[in-house]
C-alpha cells in the first residue's frame, strides 16, 4: 500500500511524456523504413582468422606457397582431319607440406563430349561434339625412366594415382602424356576453327593437359569445366612448339624464338622496325595474304615460342592474316610489342586498322595505372570466339569494329592483369576477375584518346546506355537475381553480364569515388595487385587487403552489395528552416528505407543562385533510419536534394528532391 502514490505518480510522468510526445510530432515519426543496422553493421564479418599463409592485412603470410607447373609441348595440327596431335612433358613441383598420392589435371576438350556434365547445365549446350582427349599414353618419370601410370578420368578431369607420394616441400614429378583431340568447329565458342574466304582460322585454346591447382584454400581444384566458369591454373615456363602447314602464319602466347624458320626476311625487318614504332607498321598486308613470296616455300613449319611465368598459352594460327604491330611504351622504358592478325574481311579504318592500336593504348594505360605489363607480346586476334582471353594473346571478334571494337580489346586484354597477373579462382569467382577487369576497362575508356571511346556502355556495363547507379539498381531490385559470391557456373545466362561483370564492376567505382575516395581507394587496389602478383588471392584477402590498405572497416559494404542484393533508398522527409528562421539554417530530415546504407551528398540550391554541399558519412546510418540535421545556411534554400550527381543505386529517385516553399 506504502507504494501506490509512487505508482500514481509514475503513470502521471508517463502521460505528460506521451502528451508531450504526440505535441512534438513531425514528419520524421511516420516513416516506414526496412532498415535494420544491426544486421548491415554487425560485426565479426570474417569467417577465417589469418594465418602464416594468408595474413590476417591481406597480403601472402610469411609461409605462404603454391605449387608449379613447367610445360614442354609439342603439338601439330593436320588441317584435312581438324585433329591436333601433341606430346606433353609436365614437371610438377610440389611446394606444399603435404605429400600427395595422387594428381588432378583438367582435361577442358572433354566438355565437348556427348556425355560431358556441360552439356546438362544450361539450355545453351551445342547439338554438336567431339569424342574430347584420346590418350595413347600416360607416363611418369621415375628413376630416370618412363613408367606407365595409373590414371582414371572423370569428365573434364584426369586423377593420376601414384605408386609413390610425391613428397612436399619443393619434390618434383614429370609426367609425360601423348594425346590428341579433334577441333571443335564454331561450336567451340573458346576454341575453333572457322573459315574464311582466304582460308580457315584456328583459334586453339585449352588445348593441353593442364594441372589442377593445389592450393591451402581446398586442397585440389576439381570443380569441373561447365562452360562459365573460367580457369584457375598452376604458374610455370612454357616451351612450345606447334607444326602446321607452310602457308599458314601462327600468332601465340609468348615469344616467337625461332623467326629465322618461319618468317621471310621482309617479315623480320618489318618486325624489327614495328619494335620501334609508335605508329602500326604492316608486317604482312592485305595484298600480300593470296602471295605466295609472302611465307617460306616449305610444305610445313614448326613454330617455337617460349613463356616465362605464366598460368597458360594459347595460339592462332591461319594461311589468312594480315598481320601488323607496333612499339608498346612500359613504365620505366621497358617495352613490349602489340600485334594483331586478321583476316581481309575485318580490314577497314573503323575496323581491324586500329586494332593494335587499341591494344597498344590499353595496355599502356593499365600499366601506368596499375601494374607493367610482363610479357614480350600482347597479340590481338580475329576470329569467331568473339571475346576471350589467355596470357598475352586476346581472340576478338572478326566483325567487330568502331567502339565495340576498342570495348572488347581493352576487356579482353585487360584481363592480363585479372587472373592472368592476379592469379584467382576464376572457376568458382568469376568476379574477381570478370568485375576487376570491367572496372580498369571504364576508366581506360575515359583516358585513352583523351576519351575517344568513353563513357563505357556495352553489354559489360551499363549496357542500356544510361546512368550506370539507375542501371545496377534495377538489377538489384530483381528479386531473381543472384548475388555477386554465387559460384560462377550457377549464375544463369540472364544474369551473368549483371552480376558477374557489372555489379561488382560498379562496386569498385562506388568504393573508389564514393567511399574510400580515390588516392584511398588506389593505394589499396595498387597494394593488392602487388602483394597478389602471380598468386592465389581468395575473396577473403582481397576484402582484407582492401581494409587494411585504405584503413576502412568494410564489413558492411561487402556484407550488402557483395553477399546480398540490398536495396538502398534514401529520402528527404522534410525540410524547414530551423525556428521558421532563415538565418538559424535549413532543418532536413532523411530516412532510410532500405537495408544497405552509403554515405551520402545533401546539396542546397539557393534561391538567388548557387549551390552548397554537405557530405554524410555511412557511419550516419549506424544507429539511426531517420537523420536530422541543420545545414547551416543564412540564404533563402530553393530545394534540398540527395546524391546529386545520381552517383549512387538509389532504388526510388523520386524521394530525393524536396521544395522549399
Amino acid at each position: 500500500m506504502k507504494f501506490a502514490p509512487t505508482l500514481c505518480y509514475g503513470f502521471m510522468l508517463l502521460a505528460i511524456s506521451v502528451n508531450a510526445q504526440k505535441r512534438r510530432t513531425s514528419a520524421a515519426d511516420t516513416v516506414t523504413s526496412n532498415y535494420y543496422a544491426p544486421d548491415l553493421f554487425a560485426p565479426m564479418f570474417h569467417k577465417q582468422t589469418g594465418n602464416t599463409v594468408h595474413s590476417p592485412n591481406g597480403n601472402p603470410g610469411p609461409k605462404y606457397w603454391q605449387n608449379r607447373a613447367d610445360y614442354t609441348l609439342k603439338a601439330n595440327i593436320d588441317t584435312t582431319t581438324k585433329i591436333l596431335s601433341a606430346t606433353e612433358n609436365i614437371t610438377y613441383t610440389n611446394n606444399s607440406p603435404d605429400e600427395l598420392n595422387y594428381l588432378w589435371l583438367q582435361l577442358d576438350q572433354n566438355t565437348y563430349r556427348s556425355d560431358a556434365r556441360s552439356n546438362h547445365v544450361t539450355a545453351y549446350s551445342s547439338p554438336k561434339h567431339t569424342d574430347g582427349y584420346q590418350f595413347s599414353s600416360v607416363q611418369i618419370m621415375v628413376n630416370g625412366k618412363p613408367e606407365k601410370v595409373n590414371y582414371t578420368v572423370t569428365d573434364t578431369r584426369m586423377q593420376l594415382r601414384l605408386g609413390k607420394a610425391l613428397a612436399g616441400n619443393g619434390a618434383k614429378i614429370s609426367i609425360l602424356i601423348t594425346y590428341k583431340y579433334t577441333i571443335p568447329g564454331t561450336f567451340g565458342n573458346r576454341t575453333d576453327y572457322s573459315d574464311t574466304k582466304n582460308g580457315k582460322i584456328y583459334e586453339i585454346a585449352q588445348w593441353y593437359p593442364r594441372m589442377c591447382v593445389y592450393d591451402d584454400s581446398q586442397g585440389w581444384d576439381t570443380l569441373p569445366f561447365l562452360g562459365a566458369g573460367e580457369f584457375y591454373c598452376e604458374y610455370g615456363d612454357f616451351d612450345y612448339e606447334v607444326t602446321v602447314p607452310g602457308n599458314m602464319i601462327v600468332a601465340g602466347s609468348g615469344e616467337l624464338v625461332n623467326p629465322a624458320d618461319v618468317l621471310t626476311p621482309t617479315q623480320i625487318s618489318r618486325l624489327n622496325a614495328a619494335r620501334n614504332s609508335d605508329k602500326t607498321v604492316m608486317i604482312r598486308s592485305a595484298a600480300e595474304v593470296t602471295d605466295k613470296s609472302s611465307r617460306p616455300a616449305k610444305p610445313t613449319l614448326t613454330w617455337h615460342f617460349k613463356m616465362a611465368n605464366t598460368r597458360d598459352v594459347a595460339f592462332g594460327a591461319s594461311a589468312a592474316y594480315v598481320w601488323d604491330a607496333a612499339r608498346v611504351n612500359l613504365p620505366d622504358g621497358k617495352k613490349s610489342l602489340a600485334m594483331s592478325v586478321y583476316p581481309v574481311e575485318s580490314v577497314g579504318v573503323d575496323k581491324w586498322d586500329r586494332a593494335t592500336e587499341y591494344l597498344k593504348k590499353s595496355i599502356e594505360y593499365f600499366s601506368q595505372k596499375w601494374f607493367v605489363y610482363p610479357y614480350p607480346v600482347a597479340i590481338n586476334e580475329a576470329g569467331v570466339a568473339g571475346g576471350m582471353e589467355y596470357p598475352g594473346i586476346v581472340f576478338d571478334g572478326i566483325t567487330d569494329s568502331g567502339k565495340d571494337l576498342f570495348w572488347i580489346t581493352a576487356h579482353e586484354i585487360g584481363h592480363n592483369w585479372f587472373p592472368m597477373i592476379v592469379g584467382s579462382d576464376e572457376r568458382r569467382f568469376g568476379w574477381m576477375d570478370e568485375g576487376f577487369n570491367t572496372f580498369i576497362d571504364v576508366y581506360a575508356s575515359d583516358v585513352v584518346n583523351h576519351g575517344e571511346f568513353g563513357p563505357k556502355r556495352d553489354g559489360e556495363y551499363a549496357p542500356n546506355g544510361g546512368n550506370p547507379a539507375d542501371e545496377v539498381a534495377a538489377i538489384i531490385n530483381d528479386p531473381d537475381a543472384p548475388v555477386i559470391m554465387t559460384n560462377a557456373d550457377a549464375v544463369p545466362e540472364k544474369y551473368r553480364h549483371p552480376i558477374v561483370y557489372f555489379k561488382p564492376a560498379f562496386g569498385l567505382i562506388l568504393l573508389r569515388e564514393q567511399i574510400l575516395g580515390k588516392d584511398r581507394f588506389d593505394y589499396a587496389f595498387k597494394n593488392y595487385i602487388q602483394q597478389w602478383a602471380y598468386k592465389h588471392p581468395q575473396p577473403e584477402d582481397f576484402f582484407r587487403s582492401m581494409e587494411n590498405g585504405a584503413g576502412e572497416d568494410l564489413a558492411w559494404f561487402w556484407r550488402g552489395w557483395y553477399f546480398n542484393n540490398y536495396k538502398l533508398d534514401v529520402a528527404l522527409i522534410d525540410a524547414q528552416y530551423a525556428d521558421r528562421e532563415t538565418k538559424k539554417g535549413l532543418k532536413i530530415t532523411i530516412a532510410n528505407k532500405e537495408q544497405m546504407a552509403m554515405p551520402l551528398t545533401v546539396e542546397v540550391t539557393y534561391k538567388n543562385g548557387g549551390q552548397a554541399r554537405m557530405q554524410l558519412p555511412v557511419e550516419t546510418w549506424l544507429q539511426n533510419r531517420v537523420h536530422v540535421l541543420t545545414i547551416p545556411t543564412t540564404r533563402e534554400v530553393n530545394y534540398v536534394r540527395l546524391d546529386p550527381d545520381a552517383a549512387l543505386p538509389d532504388a526510388n529517385r523520386a524521394n530525393n528532391t524536396f521544395k522549399i516553399k
